[in-house]
C-alpha cells in the first residue's frame, strides 16, 4: 500500500472516529434533558479518552461535578474512593448523605455531560451480571409459541435465572460489537437494572428493598442463533459475549424511584419494539432478590437485570434481527435513555 494511500485511510478512520465522538456527545446531552429531573443520578465518568474513571453526579442543569475534584476544593473527606462506584455503593446511605451534601456544595460547578465520557456506572463488575428469564408474561407466552405447542402455557413457580459474563457491560452511549463469523441474530432485551447495596444471604422478601441500593437502565442484548441452536440450548454464551450488555446512563438510589411502576420503552433506527411498565412483572424486586439469595451470597455492586417485556425481534413474525449500523435505544422513562450503535468488528 503507498503512503497516501495509507495516510487517506487514517484521515477516514480520524474522521470517523470524530464523529463518533461527536454522536456520543450528542446522545448523552440529550439523556439528560427531562431525565430523572431533581433525582440524584450517580455516574462514573472519564474526562478524556485517556483518563482514569472518576465517579460523578449529573446536575439539573446538565453538568457533571467530579467528587473527587469537588471534595478536594471543599476541604471535605469523604469516607469512600471518589475513583470507584463500587467502594461508593458499599458505603451505603453514609456515602449517599456525603454525596448529596458535596452536590449541593458544588452547584453546577463542572463540565458540561457532552465534554465527558460517561462510562458503565459500574465498569467492572467484579461478578457475573444477574439476569431473570421470562418474568413478563407475555414474554412468557411469545417465547413458548415459537415451539408451537397446544398445550396450555404453565406460568413458572420460581424465577428463571442465568448470568451474563461480566465483560458483557459496555456504556451508555459506545457501541455494541457486531461479529458476522460468530452471530447474525442480534436481538434486544430493554430492563430494569438493580444494583445490590449491601451483603446478605438467605435475605427475608420482607426485607429484600433495604438491600437495594439503587436502580439503572441495561439491555440484555442477545445473540438468538447462539443462543438457540448451539450449546445445548443453554443461554449463558448467547447472552454474554462481548459488550453486549450495555447499562447507564447513570444509577439513581432505590429510595427515590418505585421500581413497580416504571415505564420501559426499546426503540430500533427510532421505531418502538417494546413498550411496557414494570407493574406487568411477574416476579416482582423483593421476591427475586429473595429467591436468587436463598443460600447464594449477593455481593455490593452486584447487578440483577429483571427481565425483558414482549417485543423482541426473534418473536416477531417474520423475525427481526439488529444489523450494522442500527441503533438501539433503551428508554426507562423514570431513569433515563441510553443508546448504542451496532458495529461490525474489524477483521
Amino acid at each position: 500500500m503507498d503512503g497516501s494511500r495509507r495516510d487517506f485511510i487514517k484521515l477516514g478512520a480520524a474522521v470517523a472516529a470524530v464523529g463518533a465522538a461527536l454522536a456520543q456527545a450528542e446522545a448523552q446531552a440529550t439523556a439528560v434533558k427531562n431525565s430523572a429531573a431533581g433525582k440524584l443520578r450517580l455516574v462514573t465518568f472519564a474526562a478524556d479518552a485517556h483518563a482514569a474513571p472518576r465517579t460523578g453526579v449529573v446536575t439539573s442543569g446538565g453538568k457533571v461535578i467530579d467528587l473527587g475534584a469537588a471534595a478536594k476544593k471543599h476541604g471535605v473527606r469523604l469516607s469512600f474512593d471518589p475513583a470507584q462506584m463500587l467502594l461508593l455503593i458499599a458505603g451505603g446511605e453514609h456515602a449517599l448523605q456525603e454525596v448529596r451534601k458535596l452536590a449541593a456544595a458544588a452547584g453546577e460547578d463542572g463540565p458540561a455531560l457532552a465534554a465527558v465520557r460517561l462510562l458503565p456506572p459500574i465498569p467492572k463488575p467484579p461478578r457475573n451480571v444477574y439476569a431473570v428469564g421470562w418474568n413478563y408474561l407475555e414474554h412468557f407466552e411469545e417465547g413458548q409459541a415459537l415451539h408451537g405447542s397446544d398445550k396450555k402455557v404453565e406460568y413458572p413457580e420460581h424465577p428463571v435465572f442465568f448470568t451474563k459474563g461480566s465483560h458483557v457491560v459496555n456504556g451508555p452511549f459506545d457501541p455494541i460489537p457486531f461479529d458476522p463469523q460468530v452471530s447474525t441474530q442480534i436481538d434486544w432485551e430493554g430492563e430494569l437494572a438493580v444494583v445490590i447495596g449491601k451483603r446478605g444471604r438467605n435475605i427475608a422478601e420482607a426485607d429484600a428493598m433495604t438491600y437495594v441500593f439503587g436502580y439503572s437502565v441495561i439491555n440484555d442484548t442477545t445473540a438468538r442463533d447462539v443462543q438457540i441452536t448451539k450449546h445445548g440450548g443453554q443461554w449463558f454464551k448467547g447472552k454474554s459475549l462481548d459488550g453486549h450488555g450495555p447499562m447507564g446512563p447513570w444509577i439513581i438510589p432505590a429510595a427515590e424511584l418505585d421500581p413497580d411502576n416504571l415505564h420501559l420503552i426499546t426503540r430500533v433506527n427510532g421505531v418502538v419494539k417494546q413498550d411496557a411498565n414494570t407493574k406487568q412483572m411477574y416476579f416482582k424486586v423483593p421476591r427475586i432478590i429473595a429467591e436468587l439469595s436463598s443460600g447464594l451470597t449477593l455481593e455490593p455492586g452486584d447487578i440483577i437485570a429483571t427481565g425483558t417485556p414482549p417485543g423482541v425481534g426473534f418473536a416477531r413474525k417474520p423475525p427481526q434481527f439488529m444489523k450494522p449500523g442500527d441503533v438501539v435505544e433503551t428508554e426507562i422513562v423514570e431513569i433515563g435513555i441510553i443508546r448504542n450503535l451496532i458495529q461490525q468488528v474489524q477483521a
